[in-house]
C-alpha cells in the first residue's frame, strides 16, 4: 500500500502564508504526478495544483501567482507554498499522488487532508 500523510494546515489571517506538506510512503516503485486539491464546504474537490515527476507544474486561476507546488523526489514528498491567502481558500486541502506500487500496478492515491482557515 502506498500512505500519504499531509501536514502544515492551520488558521492564518488573510495576506499571510502557509505551507503544507505531503509525505508518501509504503510500496513504492514510482511516483509520476503529485498534486494538491481542496474541498471548501458545501462545493465539489477541485484542484489546486499538479507537478509532474519533470517538474512541470499548473495551476488553478485562482491560485496562480499565490501558489507554489514543488517536489522533492528524493524524500517522495511535495509542497504547497501558499502566499497572499485569501477568505476563500479555505478549505481542507487534500495530496494526491500517481503511484506504481513495488506490484507494479498503478493507482491514485489521496491523503487524509489537512485543513486550512483564513480568517482574522
Amino acid at each position: 500500500q502506498v500512505q500519504l500523510v499531509e501536514s502544515g494546515g492551520g488558521l492564518v489571517q488573510p495576506g499571510g502564508s502557509l505551507r503544507l506538506s505531503c509525505a508518501a510512503s509504503g510500496s513504492i516503485f514510482s511516483i509520476n504526478a503529485m498534486g494538491w486539491f481542496r474541498q471548501a464546504p458545501g462545493k465539489q474537490r477541485e484542484l489546486v495544483a499538479v507537478i509532474t515527476g519533470g517538474g512541470s507544474t499548473n495551476y488553478a486561476d485562482s491560485v496562480k501567482g499565490r501558489f507554489t507546488i514543488s517536489r522533492d523526489n528524493t524524500k517522495n514528498t511535495v509542497y504547497l507554498q501558499m502566499n497572499s491567502l485569501k477568505p476563500e481558500d479555505t478549505a481542507v486541502y487534500f495530496c494526491n499522488a500517481d503511484a506504481t506500487h513495488t506490484s507494479r500496478s498503478r493507482a491514485s492515491y489521496w491523503g487524509q487532508g489537512t485543513r486550512v482557515t483564513v480568517s482574522l
